[in-house]
């Protein structure tokens, strides 16, 4: 341990110092490209993300552009303590996991998949903590070596997991598939329980998992739905759902925004002692 963080104090000295116990920790959100009036470009994140960052994690939320031509992996990691990796539209694009693009994959973000699948794997590396949420969960699971499965509710016995495309945001958002994870993982020291009720809204799925990717959750219909990377030395915990919906008041979401929020802590600490 002590030579892996004098591995972590060189590699965030470099003259990039910064006023550590006069500031809070910074979680990097990964922002999601849109056009506002399908004409005005932005990088973009929901209100709730920085929401449960502030509230859950006692941290900084700040929302990174989603594109390599703006941001470097080293700066980044220089900048923020851990990393929100949330959900967005388009997916992950198929040659990422040795697949070739088909009309089923949908829309895809390439500018985000450089970004991400790199950073996810330079912070696993070193311990940097990292939370997947829906399209996290995916890159997490990616840049792991998993492939996944463009439409999950093709797949005999499978459920249709995507958003209701009416209602209010109450009703999107609403509980409706039950995750089952496993006894002896690290999901139910937190949740207290191997069953929990989540808002799993996605259209893939996870269909081949790399060698370090831990499935620890499933929904009723085999769909994996919660993982971590084996032999990490830090926080890797990401989830298929969405968590960030009204974190502060669920008893799933609250207690994983909670324990990421500690490790970030952890980390902004022992890279400045």
């Amino acid at each position: 341990m002590e030579v892996r963080l004098r591995i972590i104090r060189n590699v965030f000295s470099c003259g990039h110092e910064r006023d550590y116990e006069m500031s809070r920790p910074v979680i990097g959100i990964m922002g999601n490209f849109y056009l506002i009036n399908d004409q005005y470009p932005v990088h973009a994140s929901g209100t709730m993300n920085c929401e449960a960052i502030v509230d859950l994690c006692d941290a900084t939320p700040l929302i990174i552009p989603g594109d390599p031509r703006f941001v470097s992996v080293d700066e980044l990691m220089r900048v923020c303590d851990g990393f929100l990796f949330t959900g967005g539209r388009p997916n992950v694009h198929p040659s990422e996991y040795g697949i070739k693009e088909t009309e089923a994959h949908g829309e895809f973000d390439r500018g985000r998949d450089a970004v991400s699948l790199s950073l996810i794997r330079n912070c696993v590396e070193i311990g940097q903590p990292i939370f997947g949420i829906c399209r996290g969960f995916q890159e997490v699971a990616v840049a792991f070596g998993s492939e996944l499965h463009p439409e999950i509710r093709d797949i005999p016995d499978r459920d249709n997991h995507r958003m209701p495309p009416d209602g209010t945001l109450e009703e999107k958002f609403a509980l409706r598939h039950e995750v089952t994870v496993s006894d002896e993982g690290p999901f139910k020291k937190l949740f207290g329980k191997n069953r929990v009720l989540t808002n799993t809204l996605h259209g893939q799925g996870i269909m081949k998992p790399g060698k370090r990717v831990i499935i620890d959750g499933y929904a009723h219909d085999g769909t994996p739905e919660a993982l971590y990377i084996a032999d990490a030395p830090g926080f890797t915990l990401s989830v298929q759902w969405h968590p960030e919906y009204c974190a502060s008041q669920d008893p799933v979401s609250k207690p994983l925004f909670e324990a990421f929020g500690k490790a970030t802590r952890d980390f902004h600490s022992y890279r400045n002692s």
